[in-house]
């Protein structure tokens, strides 16, 4: 590994997760938007992560050990953000203007299938991941200043 790996991978994983917040925020913002330009209700959208290593091949290190160098450490990315199709809530408003006119669910309105209160521990996830991979960059900032100053 050299030695700004370990900048790297957290690297990823900060812009990753600055993705999923903005992703999350889109859905609480959108948690009440009954018509959407795609017609019907706002779908809530979730971030796929995957392993960096998946698409991007590194250089291999004389120094790790085989298992290593092959397995994690390599950072994530973001594999796609998905659309939630799961049915939104039905609220019973004949005269609301995206009320159903017609068949079995005559006069309801299907809102959004966005659940504040499992965006907003999903927001507070991805703000607590986002603040580890950060801590991560501090200590090697300080590890390599150590190292330098050792060389004094």
């Amino acid at each position: 590994m050299g030695l700004f790996t370990s900048i790297n991978i957290a690297a990823t994983g900060m812009s990753a997760e600055r993705l999923r917040s903005d992703v999350i925020s889109n859905n609480i913002a959108n948690a009440s938007t009954t018509s959407t330009p795609e017609g019907g209700a706002f779908k809530r959208s979730r971030v796929i992560f995957e392993p960096a290593a998946a698409s991007r091949p590194q250089w291999r290190s004389p120094f790790c050990p085989e298992d290593l160098d092959s397995g994690p450490g390599k950072g994530v990315k973001v594999r796609e953000i998905v659309k939630d199709t799961s049915e939104g809530r039905l609220v019973y408003d004949p005269n609301h203007r995206d009320a159903i006119k017609s068949g079995p669910n005559k006069g309801f309105v299907e809102y959004p299938n966005v659940n504040i209160v499992n965006e907003m521990v999903d927001l507070i996830s991805a703000s607590r991941a986002y603040e580890a991979n950060s801590t991560v960059i501090e200590g090697a900032k300080t590890m390599f200043s150590a190292a330098l100053e050792i060389g004094r």
